[in-house]
């Protein structure tokens, strides 16, 4: 059994297997979407693969959608040549359910794959043909938040973005500049409208978006490579509009255990390719099967159903508090609690965690318990079945081998919005965040995180985070057995509102951090004991 359309041509075998195949013709459907596409999306990788293309595969197969998705990838081109091609485009999705077994399916919604490489005339050649069609009516991106990035720490442009300002929209390289040159032969072409959307994990995505491409063809108007319409243009949303969206499913990178049982089920070639950009890729996608598509409604030139596909449509104001939701109470708190303590404990699953009582009563007091009487409720979903979701079904699953030392990557940058929001919010309704106890405790246990000692005594490794320099040598000094070691180090981390939004110590809750902290550095299994205590 090859994943290739010669080989999904043996029914009866995928069948056995256990493997649901397309119910509608993949290569009538490639052969329309080539013709005159409605849908480019960038940025290949697996989220993309098994939630994006699965969105577009349900809607073929219920007969709400004509055409397929046009893959385009503007980094890691062996991804379009090691997965896509030898496999006609075609992905393997398995879903991994928290009893420990599979859905398995095959998705054909995936109908070509371009490089976006301007150096390419043959490649780059297509990309115009498609942009020209004054039919396509969305391009969409899950090319990860630093895809947006035009400037470094020090507010200069990165060499490779000055490179495009400077070689203007006939020779684009990275992402930004590539839209915007497609933009800009859409705009010499038809005119014709479009919906820009962001489909990345990140607050504020479709402005950040906007923010980029329209520097981009500022910096090109300068030069004159481009004129002052094709700003207008891009800056009238009822031409090109930047829709906000929020999007959650955890998609990990393809698992050993799934590629055997793949290969037992007798799928041939499934395993997983490193790509030179060291993207770690593979035939097949595993993810979890809760997932979450919020989009703001503002499509100026017409789009699919996708709200008969599961995709929340609302408005922005919504797409925004959804967004707040989920990452201020609902997951993105807990996740960061379990990070650091899981660290400090020793897990290397975050699902294993969920076993510990004290952890999993943490989790359960730092959401529904001092989340909930602050929670920004969007309406459309409700903030209590969410968390409970994620607390009984998403992080406790086995099957998602994610680790608490990937999650504890760049805490510094997450206290501010997992953590400072609700207290912000306490602050506003009750004067202080006194009422607060999980998440001085998950604060108090980050802190504790910092020095690189675990609750038996011995040295792990941080996580990369752009703060630790200066974090570890605001801690410097501090022993774990010796709490008389400990003279006010935190003081300066605490009450800094650039890391959490505000100062602890004028909230109320400062000190308790401080003590909290204290008790967790008295010696081996301190940690264990302070967790107990304060969740008794």
């Amino acid at each position: 059994m090859k994943l290739t359309l010669k080989g999904l041509k043996d029914t009866a075998a995928w069948e056995a297997a256990g493997i649901k195949l397309p119910a509608y013709d993949i290569e009538h459907v490639a052969e329309e979407t080539k013709k005159a596409p409605v849908w480019v999306h960038f940025g290949a990788g697996n989220i993309f693969r098994i939630f994006i293309g699965g969105l577009a595969d349900k809607l073929i197969q219920e007969g709400e959608m004509e055409k397929g998705i046009t893959c385009v990838e503007t980094f890691d081109f062996d991804v379009i040549d090691k997965i896509y091609e030898p496999y006609d485009n075609l992905v393997l999705a398995v879903t991994l359910k928290a009893d420990g077994s599979t859905d398995k399916a095959v998705i054909g919604s995936l109908t070509e794959a371009v490089h976006a490489k301007s150096s390419d005339a043959r490649e780059w050649a297509r990309l115009k043909e498609i942009f020209v069609n004054p039919g396509l009516q969305m391009i969409s991106f899950t090319i990860t938040e630093k895809g947006y990035a035009l400037r470094s720490a020090d507010g200069n442009f990165f060499p490779f973005v000055q490179a495009d300002i400077d070689n203007g929209p006939e020779k684009p390289g990275a992402a930004m500049a590539v839209v915007c040159a497609l933009l800009y032969e859409r705009y010499k072409a038809c005119k014709a409208p479009l919906a820009v959307v962001s489909m990345d994990n990140c607050s504020h995505n479709g402005e950040k978006l906007q923010s980029s491409i329209v520097a981009m063809a500022q910096e090109w108007e300068k030069k004159g490579f481009v004129d002052a319409g094709f700003l207008a243009y891009l800056t009238d949303e009822k031409q090109v509009s930047f829709p906000w969206s929020m999007i959650d499913k955890i998609t990990p990178r393809p698992a050993d255990s799934v590629c055997e049982e793949l290969k037992k089920a007798g799928v041939e070639d499934m395993d997983p390719v490193i790509t030179s950009k060291k993207t770690y890729i593979a035939p097949f996608v595993n993810a979890e099967g809760p997932q979450y598509l919020v989009i703001e409604d503002k499509f100026p030139n017409g789009r699919p159903a996708l709200e008969k596909a599961g995709v929340y449509m609302t408005d922005r104001d919504t797409v925004n508090k959804v967004e707040r939701m989920k990452v201020t109470t609902c997951l993105n708190p807990l996740h960061t609690a379990l990070a650091v303590y899981g660290c400090v404990l020793g897990y290397t699953l975050i699902a294993d965690e969920m076993k510990d009582a004290e952890l999993n009563k943490l989790v359960h007091e730092i959401g529904p318990t001092e989340g909930m009487p602050v929670v920004t409720d969007p309406g459309i979903l409700s903030p209590v079945d969410f968390v409970d979701e994620v607390i009984n079904v998403r992080i406790p699953n086995p099957f998602m081998p994610d680790t608490p030392q990937r999650i504890a990557t760049d805490t510094s940058q997450k206290v501010g919005i997992r953590y400072g929001e609700t207290i912000k919010s306490y602050v506003a309704k009750y004067g202080d965040a006194k009422k607060l106890t999980a998440i001085p405790l998950a604060i108090a246990g980050w802190c504790r995180y910092l020095l690189a000692v675990d609750d038996k005594g011995e040295k792990f490794e941080l996580s990369a985070d752009p703060m630790i320099p200066e974090l570890t040598a605001a801690v410097e000094g501090i022993v774990v057995g010796k709490p008389e070691t400990y003279t006010g180090q935190l003081k300066g981390i605490l009450s800094n509102a650039n890391i959490f939004g505000i100062d602890l110590y004028e909230a109320g809750i400062g000190d308790k951090v401080e003590e909290m902290f204290l008790e967790e550095i008295a010696g081996p299994g301190a940690v264990r004991a302070a967790l107990k205590k304060y969740l008794a």
